[in-house]
């Protein structure tokens, strides 16, 4: 074997260039979609990294089949962009700084014989940066193998069993090994190890198997330093010439105090029994705990579990990235944890396992808390960035692989109006043999459906974070929250209100002042307060019915309870991002206050256009529909072009040809006849209903691919008047090769829920 690698690879790189090669199909590559890349470097970057990947495929077949799963999320990230309208449709003059990310995770399915942080390891890594130099990319390291982060795979316990996690519980009897916190005729209060897990990096180490990694008690200073030194300085000495250039942040993913599946309901660390009485807590009343309860002691509890959470761990991973030159990135555990974002520099949330999606929690609940969460701190700390690692494992009803391009659409224009400006994809397989396929499945990449077409969904990505990043926020209404209390039933009525909003954490009411009868806070300036009245009393404040009192973004007539809205000025444009989160066609008439006259840009086809003189015009958008509404003078509306004039087709009277099961496809083909004037139309349209992904071509010619239903494709320049061969391709959800249950296909087949 080692010949056959020196002779492969050259005998210069030898074994080291195997196990980086082999360790490259299990590494997590994240290419983040942001904003305007060029799209040539892009492919070359890919197919380059593609053409690494076949050939380690192909020389080490064997060793691939039985062990190695790659995980990459592709993305682009730029720097700045020339936004303005003049310049939607006309290449700029300025050069686009862009750069090519990568994010290097250690995922499960490396080999036992290469340990987590071990020299075979960072061998790999090395390489990796090294390439990523060589390519102009820049590199994300990531924190953990696998996670929730802090463990160092267990190696923080490893090194000292008495920092694994602790917890407390109410038992009637203590247990060897209890450290008694308080006892009552009722029962007693105990600390004790949690036996909480991380998911490591080898199979056998998963949730629930003998060798899942033990976590680690991230309240302990000394538990979280070792982590430190053992994670990221190692890091460091192995790599200190790529700081602060090639390698750019740290990725910190949903840390866990108590660990994954631990016996314990809430957290403790030793030592906290003493701070917590000096603070004036009774240990006994923390029993109220257990039984749903709230005292005083409670509350306090709640308050040093996440003082010392923030201060331990998080401000200690912050400070560390910060004196090293790069970011921390990442998100934290739950979805409303939003004290805890002002650690991060690039503030993060995690949209995984269909915690909202179509027709399901949109607007409930604490997840549906997210986007606003990570926007608003970052709006609030001044940083330009705020991140979602997005689609992880958000399959319908428990069918691994049913995750459709139309909830892609949705998943999209649902964190991007709430402010999201930095997509993290999840999860781009390079392999899904054998069980790589049931790891946090689908594949929203390679083995995707719509791979293929890839560069449509990563430019309406970066089209989406280069429109709202640097921009000004225009929110009148401040939404007053702690942490883990982020009040989504209001959130939710001032939505489906179309009134923009921002959360105002505890940790920053001490910057808050009254001037002028106004709210203003870190730059921001309020006119009222949503919710409780007992917050910055002297202030206007709103709740359920009197929103109707609070003038909103735009104002709908008729209401559409399902239209979101952000507002904001880009470049000096006042600009409104406007999102049909509904499942059927929106129409209604809109008011833009104060707009002279307004223009339109279709994110997703990159094409802008005339939309009315004045304030008022009528708004269209189909399902999954989104639409950029921005105000300009009587001569830039001029210059716009008009909107097209369309002749709409009737739909085609396609048959089906040919099916191929092997490829979850069905091809039918139709003759379309086209009236003598076609010609003079702008556009034509052919509509079609069909599920999931359309691919059609037109006498031979491609016609492009449509990801969600209904949808139409553009003939224009491709039919002519007369009769036209029509062939339409439909492939169906993954979930028919890869699930639990088969999901319909084909034409005429509508989106199932």
């Amino acid at each position: 074997m080692k010949e056959r690698v020196q002779k492969t690879l050259g005998a210069q790189f030898g074994l080291r260039w195997m196990l980086w090669l082999l360790f490259a199909v299990t590494c997590m590559i994240g290419l983040i979609a942001c904003s305007y890349a060029y799209q040539q470097r892009r492919s070359a970057l890919l197919q380059e990294l593609d053409l690494r990947l076949q050939r380690v495929a192909s020389e080490y077949e064997n060793l691939v089949d039985d062990f190695w799963s790659l995980y990459i999320s592709v993305f682009s990230h730029q720097e700045d962009m020339l936004f303005f309208y003049r310049y939607f449709d006309q290449p700029s003059t300025e050069p686009l700084a862009s750069e090519e990310k990568v994010e290097l995770r250690p995922r499960i399915g490396l080999p036992q014989e290469m340990g987590y942080l071990s020299e075979t390891f960072f061998q790999a890594i090395e390489w990796a940066v090294r390439e990523a130099e060589r390519l102009g990319m820049q590199v994300i390291l990531y924190d953990e193998g696998m996670y929730p982060s802090g463990s160092a795979c267990g190696q923080v316990v490893a090194a000292n069993p008495a920092f694994a996690s602790r917890g407390i519980d109410w038992v009637p009897q203590p247990e060897e090994g209890d450290q008694v916190l308080a006892a009552t005729p009722e029962g007693v209060l105990v600390s004790r190890f949690t036996r909480g897990t991380i998911r490591g990096i080898h199979f056998g180490e998963d949730d629930g198997e003998p060798g899942a990694p033990p976590s680690t008690d991230l309240l302990n200073p000394d538990a979280v330093d070792l982590c430190i030194r053992l994670t990221h300085e190692a890091y460091y000495r192995r790599l200190k010439p790529w700081f602060g250039g090639t390698i750019i942040a740290f990725f910190t993913d949903e840390p866990s105090i108590m660990g994954r599946d631990p016996r314990t309901p809430f957290a403790w660390t030793p030592g906290l029994e003493k701070e917590f009485t000096a603070a004036g807590g009774v240990l006994a009343d923390l029993a109220a705990l257990f039984r749903g309860e709230e005292n005083p002691s409670t509350r306090l509890y709640h308050r040093m579990i996440l003082e010392k959470e923030g201060s331990v761990y998080y401000r200690r991973l912050s400070e560390w990235c910060a004196g090293h030159g790069i970011a921390l990135v990442g998100h934290p555990h739950r979805s409303d944890d939003i004290e805890v974002e002002r650690w991060f520099q690039i503030p993060g949330q995690d949209l995984a396992l269909r915690w909202v999606a179509p027709r399901h929690h949109a607007v409930d609940g604490i997840d549906s808390t997210m986007g606003h969460c990570s926007a608003d701190a970052a709006l609030l700390m001044g940083c330009r960035r705020n991140a979602n690692e997005c689609f992880g494992a958000c399959n319908r009803d428990g069918n691994p692989w049913q995750l459709s391009g139309g909830d892609i659409k949705w998943y999209l224009d649902w964190l991007s109006v709430r402010g999201v400006n930095l997509f993290i994809p999840h999860a781009f397989y390079y392999s899904i043999e054998g069980p790589r396929k049931e790891e946090r499945p689908p594949d929203v990449g390679p083995h995707s459906i719509w791979w293929g077409h890839y560069t449509l969904w990563s430019d309406y990505m970066r089209r989406l974070s280069a429109l709202l990043t640097d921009a000004e926020v225009l929110v009148r209404v401040a939404l007053p929250c702690r942490n883990r209390d982020l009040h989504p039933e209001i959130a939710a009525a001032l939505q489906q209100a179309q009134i923009g909003y921002c959360y105002l954490p505890e940790s920053v009411w001490p910057d808050c002042t009254l001037q002028d009868g106004r709210l203003h806070c870190r730059g921001l300036v309020f006119d009222g307060v949503a919710g409780d009245a007992s917050f910055f009393p002297g202030l206007p404040h709103w709740g359920r019915p009197d929103f109707e009192a609070i003038a909103p973004d735009c104002l709908c007539r008729p209401a559409r309870p399902e239209l979101r809205v952000r507002h904001f000025r880009r470049s000096g444009v006042e600009c409104w991002l406007l999102v049909n989160e509904g499942e059927e066609t929106l129409e209604t008439r809109v008011i833009f206050p104060g707009a002279a006259c307004l223009g339109g840009y279709d994110l997703w086809e990159g094409r802008a256009f005339r939309l009315a003189r004045g304030e008022r015009c009528p708004i269209r958008l189909p399902r999954r529909g989104s639409l950029l509404v921005f105000a300009c003078s009587a001569a830039d509306w001029e210059a716009l072009p008009l909107q097209p004039r369309v002749l709409w087709l009737e739909p085609a009277a396609f048959r089906l040809v040919e099916q191929r099961p092997e490829a979850v496809q069905k091809v039918y083909e139709a003759e379309c006849v086209l009236p003598p004037d076609a010609s003079s139309w702008d556009s034509i349209r052919l509509p079609v209903q069909a599920e999931e992904m359309c691919e059609l071509t037109v006498n031979g010619q491609d016609a492009g691919a449509a990801f969600w239903s209904p949808c139409s494709f553009e003939l224009a320049g491709l039919a002519r008047p007369g009769a036209n061969r029509l062939r339409l391709t439909v492939t169906g959800s993954l979930a028919n090769r890869y699930g639990v249950r088969p999901v319909p296909y084909g034409l005429g087949v509508k989106e199932t829920f």
